[in-house]
């Protein structure tokens, strides 16, 4: 959410940030929360301006009680009365128009950085870097879940009985390769200097409007039936909504936190011939990390951040790529966003595995999460989150790109500790 005052004093800069998103649908909100505004600002005025008089009045009853002017004494009351009545009605009005403008200004959408490429959608993200090299081998690689059931590791069709399409039993081997990669995500954090967080897997519906849009909260939360809880789609919310309505002190800057949690998600639409098996799913496990911190610092944690995940998977000898996200396919919250994608050998493209994400303030900003800085005056932090490893898209990338000719998978040696010692899966 941006600053109603920026808004108020730039609303041409807001019109064209609408614009570069190709929602122009939203243009005349910009007019509608202005006008708002300025009649939220002059009955916030009036409204003052009645609480001053009715003190003022006040003072004067109990001053002509004082003198024995009763009368004129009861006829000051009746004008207090009067009064209250007129703030009553200005404080609800005052109430209503505040609700209005925070319903629209969070629709309208962040300032983008201005190194986004503009686009209308993902076709037109661009490629940013590429890192290791793409190898297609001289045999046929199966479709991942073919080579799971091979190794007697997944069983799809006990899970679609208990719980429907969308569910999996990971088994053996396979199942100790998806904890091992969680294990190794968190260590390889705390690692480069995270603080390691187990959060809560529900939050409440204050921080899912926090952190997220209303559309992204359609598509992806699961609602806790007759209790004010959703469960997480990823656990940077719950990481996020760990500072909800705190002044930080700016000495105790940047908040680095990794977590592990279950994640759930609707997983709404239509989905394409390669989203089968895990690809796309309503339960998985995940390590994420987060970062608030002060404002200048943002770019460089966003640059840090995505680094991460392309070493940690670079050490897994996973060749992936970089890709930055255009305007169009920037949701509202973000001002800057990459995607890191893994080469997949079997449809020789890459497929996304992670996103990294500069949010500016406008988490912050909705959730209150406030710096305390050296010179007394207190701002919004900026915040910003990344996946480490998503294990259900991971193992895929994983598979394939470690499968032998043999159908054996080769372990790489970072993750070698934490299957045992073993090096390879038969």
């Amino acid at each position: 959410m941006i600053d109603i005052k920026f808004l108020r004093e730039n609303p041409e800069v807001v019109k064209e940030n609408i614009r570069k998103k190709f929602q122009d649908d939203k243009l005349p909100l910009v007019d509608e929360v202005i006008a708002l505004d300025s009649e939220a600002r002059k009955t916030q005025q009036e409204a003052d301006t009645l609480r001053a008089n009715r003190n003022k009045l006040s003072k004067q009853i109990g001053a002509l009680m004082g003198q024995g002017k009763k009368e004129e004494a009861e006829a000051v009351k009746q004008q207090v009365g009067d009064q209250a009545k007129q703030l009553e009605a200005l404080s609800a009005k005052e109430t209503e128009l505040s609700e209005k403008i925070t319903k629209i200004m969070m629709t309208i959408p962040n300032i983008i950085d201005p190194s986004v490429p503009i686009g209308k959608n993902d076709t037109e993200n661009v490629e940013v870097t590429k890192y290791g090299d793409p190898v297609v081998p001289d045999f046929e690689i199966p479709y991942h879940t073919e080579i799971m059931e091979r190794l007697g590791g997944i069983d799809l069709d006990s899970a679609r009985k208990v719980a429907g399409n969308g569910f999996y039993y990971l088994m053996g081997d396979i199942a100790r390769l998806h904890s091992a990669v969680i294990s190794y995500a968190r260590d390889f954090m705390i690692d480069r200097g995270f603080t390691y967080c187990v959060p809560p897997f529900m939050i409440r519906s204050s921080v899912v409007t926090g952190v997220m849009s209303f559309a992204e909260m359609d598509a992806m939360m699961y609602k806790i039936e007759g209790e004010d809880l959703y469960l997480i789609g990823t656990s940077e919310h719950s990481m996020i909504g760990k500072f909800i309505d705190t002044i930080l002190p700016e000495q105790e800057l940047p908040k680095t936190l990794t977590s592990y949690s279950p994640c759930f998600r609707k997983e709404k639409g239509a989905h394409g011939i390669e989203e089968r098996g895990i690809y796309r799913i309503h339960q998985f496990e995940k390590q994420e990390m987060i970062v608030v911190c002060k404002p200048e610092e943002s770019p460089m944690w966003f640059d840090k951040l995505w680094q991460n995940t392309v070493d940690l998977f670079r050490s897994m000898d996973i060749p992936v790529r970089t890709l930055e996200c255009c305007s169009g396919d920037l949701a509202d919250l973000k001002v800057k966003s990459f995607d890191v994608e893994a080469w997949s050998p079997r449809q020789q493209k890459y497929f996304e595995v992670g996103s990294c994400s500069n949010l500016g303030d406008a988490q912050a900003r909705r959730l209150k999460i406030r710096v305390n800085g050296e010179d007394g005056k207190k701002y919004y932090a900026h915040t910003l989150n990344n996946t480490v490893a998503a294990p259900p898209r991971m193992l895929i990338a994983f598979l394939e790109n470690n499968l032998q000719a043999d159908g054996s998978i080769r372990i790489p040696e970072v993750l070698r500790p934490y299957m045992g010692g073993k090096t390879e899966i038969r």
